[in-house]
């Protein structure tokens, strides 16, 4: 979450990708889809504020801010409140948003290694984790097709 936080507003939105400076100062790649490089570019066109943060605070009470930029825990507020809004009944964080997309490669084919790049884990025992999903939906592939041309 605090690559997001640390964002500037000078990304290359003509690019579907950028770099990010993760743990350890190393740098990782981050992929843009056409939705989310249409909702950053309708974000940034109606800011009128000159912050170099690409995310920042909106509201009251902001003119003894040191500065715009958002914070981890306004982050997590904010996926909140509209995880709520959205009538999501379970807990939602970043933390979470993330599990959920590590989960969505594996299940739809992504291997291991990519999953680890992406999410910028530096031990592949990190990912590693996210594989209890995919081991319970190769039970259930293995379950119903192994040994079905068996006679019974």
């Amino acid at each position: 979450m605090s690559e997001l936080c640390s964002l500037n507003n000078d990304i290359d939105l003509s690019k579907d990708e950028f770099s990010v400076r993760g743990k350890g100062e190393k740098i990782r790649v981050v992929f843009l889809s056409n939705t989310a490089k249409d909702a950053l570019k309708k974000y940034l066109d109606k800011r009128v504020d000159m912050d170099e943060a690409m995310f920042i605070q909106f509201g009251k009470n902001l003119e003894h801010t040191k500065s715009l930029r958002l914070t981890s825990r306004s982050i997590e507020r904010i996926v909140k409140f509209y995880a709520i809004k959205a009538g999501i009944s379970k807990k939602v964080t970043p933390h979470i948003i993330r599990h959920s997309f590590a989960t969505d490669l594996l299940q739809n084919g992504a291997d291991l290694r990519s999953v680890q790049a992406l999410l910028g884990h530096a031990n592949i025992a990190t990912t590693q984790i996210y594989t209890h999903i995919t081991d319970k939906h190769l039970h259930g592939i293995h379950k119903k097709f192994h040994g079905k041309s068996r006679k019974k």
